[in-house]
C-alpha cells in the first residue's frame, strides 16, 4: 500500500523559512512524480511545485518562484518543498501527492496526481 505523509508545517512570521517533509512508504519513490500543492481557505487548490522522477524536471508557480525549492531524495524516500521569505498569502494547507501517467516534464495538474498525502498547516503571520 502506497502512503505519503507530509509533515514540517507550523507557524512561521512573515520572512521566515519552513521546510516540508514527503515521506513516502509501500513503494519506491522513483515510480512517481511528485507534486507540492496547496488549499487556503475559501480558495481552490493550486499547485505549487513539483519533480520527475530523477529530479531533472522541476515546475514552481510563478508566485514562489527564487522563494521555493522542491527537491527529492529517493534513497531516503522523501521529498522537500523548502520555502523561504514566506507571505502571508502563502497560508494554506499543503499537500505532497504522487503520479503515475506523467512523463517527462511535470505538471501541475491535480487531476494528474492519483496518490495524496493528508496535508500539514502553514500559517505565516505576525
Amino acid at each position: 500500500q502506497f502512503q505519503l505523509v507530509e509533515s514540517g508545517g507550523g507557524l512561521v512570521q512573515p520572512g521566515g523559512s519552513l521546510r516540508l517533509s514527503c515521506a513516502a512508504s509501500g513503494i519506491p519513490l522513483n515510480y512517481y512524480v511528485i507534486g507540492w500543492f496547496r488549499q487556503a481557505p475559501g480558495k481552490e487548490r493550486e499547485g505549487v511545485s513539483c519533480v520527475s522522477r530523477s529530479g531533472s524536471s522541476i515546475s514552481y508557480r510563478d508566485s514562489v518562484k527564487g522563494r521555493f525549492a522542491i527537491s527529492r531524495d529517493n534513497a531516503k524516500a522523501t521529498v522537500y518543498l523548502q520555502m523561504n521569505s514566506l507571505k502571508p498569502e502563502d497560508t494554506a494547507v499543503y499537500y505532497c501527492a504522487a503520479a503515475t501517467r506523467m512523463f517527462g516534464e511535470c505538471l501541475l495538474s491535480g487531476t494528474d496526481y492519483v496518490h495524496w498525502g493528508q496535508g500539514t498547516q502553514v500559517t505565516v503571520s505576525s
